[in-house]
């Protein structure tokens, strides 16, 4: 049966204090909106509707850099659920199949906990769980396998307080049923919203059957708060990290990697504490990540040796069985096979041929305060310790420059370039100037009295 998906976004998020809508602020690098959206799409849904309200553009925009084809509809007054399904409606016109209603601050809910609503047979699917401590969360009414209704705290009775079934705020329904409901919908009650929760009772009323499909509580996590934000993005990197290490990557410290939503790392592949892989990450099989790194839009192939303290920023390419060390910093580079890039170096806009070997302190100065320019270094090359390369330069294959040279110019093949001072040594000075340095600190020291 086809699919559809409302995405309830319009929420300002008050308690989260801040400019940013809420349902824009981050976990697992990438917006909590996002998250919703992709376990939405697993479903392969025919239509997906996201409701904006608060920071309307912002959310747009958001919305269509995940999926450009999604519509956003503006709910102006954010009157309840209810209200916020209801201005989603005209954008599914014609539409034949089911909906399903999912929030925008809820970022881990599972597809396969989507599929299950999709597959159960009632006419309105409500997911639930069972809570620890219900606190203030809506109760389900269940009586003999069926969804009688759903009662919000406020206006629940000591008795119905005492449930634990809770409802998440997910709902499954015919999109038929559902526009029906829900232009029914009242504002009766302690808020005076417009509760999406209503239609079960009212369904019940028209002849119309609910159940309940249940998930852990845990996926059920709202975000209203920065307490609540911190939960999730726990939350979900230890879903993130359970799956790298099932899928046969060896974390040595899991609790203190933190992965992207869409990390990729290969098997074999062992990741050193206190790691962080930034959005659009790839990282081969048989490669080791050692402590302290962080990687961000970069691609580390078979073999590759990073760290500890590198930071490979986005358009790093490593190919296999480089090695890049401690205090090396790579962006928009492309390392070749075998390139050792062992310690204190910068590679920005260059491009670094087979085993060539990069000395300690090498940098290639890219910026010359207006436009960045690249820097070509050969294969099986040597660049000598403390190495200024400004860009653009090229270094020939089985070149080599000298420690301490400012290369200004290209470097033919299997050619020495030295481009340093020669040095002078000046017998006897430096006890002179020693003494000269002291005697004017005593001076200093005599005034200062």
């Amino acid at each position: 049966m086809a699919t559809a998906l409302i995405i309830l976004a319009a929420g300002q998020g008050t308690r989260m204090n801040s400019d940013l809508p809420k349902v824009l602020h981050q976990i697992a690098g990438a917006p909590l909106l996002h998250h919703a959206m992709r376990s939405g799409a697993m479903v392969e849904p025919e239509r997906m509707v996201v409701v904006a309200g608060h920071g309307a553009d912002e959310v747009t925009k958001a919305a269509k850099a995940f999926d450009e084809a999604v519509d956003v509809v503006i709910q102006a007054e954010q009157k309840g659920t209810a209200h916020a399904v209801l201005q989603a409606l005209p954008a599914l016109e014609g539409f034949e199949g089911k909906v399903i209603v999912l929030y925008g601050d809820t970022p881990l809910i599972r597809p396969e906990t989507l599929e299950a609503m999709l597959s159960a047979r009632s006419d309105v699917v409500v997911l639930g769980f069972e809570a620890a401590d219900p606190g203030r969360y809506g109760r389900l009414v269940v009586h003999l396998g069926h969804l009688y209704r759903i009662i919000e705290y406020k206006d629940a009775t000591a008795e119905e307080r005492k449930i634990t079934l809770c409802n998440s705020g997910v709902i499954c329904a015919d999109a038929k049923a559902l526009a029906k409901l829900v232009r029914g919908v009242g504002n009766n009650n302690a808020s005076g919203e417009y509760y999406l929760t209503d239609i079960i009772a009212a369904g019940r009323v028209a002849g119309l059957t609910a159940e309940v499909v249940t998930c852990p509580e845990a996926e059920t996590l709202g975000v209203n708060s920065r307490a609540d934000l911190a939960a999730a993005e726990a939350a979900m990197q230890a879903r993130l990290r359970a799956e790298v290490m099932e899928n046969g990557v060896t974390l040595t410290a899991p609790e203190t990697v933190f992965l992207s939503w869409d990390t990729v790392i290969g098997r074999d592949t062992v990741v050193g504490p206190h790691v962080v892989f930034g959005p659009e990450t790839t990282v081969e099989s048989e490669a080791e990540i050692l402590p302290f790194c962080h990687l961000e839009g970069c691609h580390i192939s078979r073999g590759a040796r990073v760290g500890p303290f590198a930071r490979l920023r986005p358009g790093a390419e490593l190919a296999e069985d480089v090695h890049v060390g401690n205090f090396v910093e790579v962006k928009n580079s492309i390392l070749d096979e075998g390139v050792k890039v062992g310690h204190l170096t910068y590679l920005g806009d260059a491009h670094v041929g087979e085993h060539t070997n990069i000395g300690a302190g090498t940098i290639t100065c890219n910026y010359d305060g207006v436009s960045k320019h690249r820097t070509e270094i050969g294969a099986r090359a040597f660049i000598g310790s403390d190495t200024m390369l400004v860009a653009p330069v090229t270094i020939g294959d089985g070149a080599m420059t000298a420690s301490g040279s400012v290369i200004t110019d290209d470097v033919p093949e299997n050619t020495l370039a030295v481009a340093r001072a020669r040095q002078v040594n000046k017998l006897g000075l430096a006890a002179k100037l020693f003494e000269l340095f002291k005697s004017r600190k005593e001076k200093k020291q005599e005034k200062a009295q």
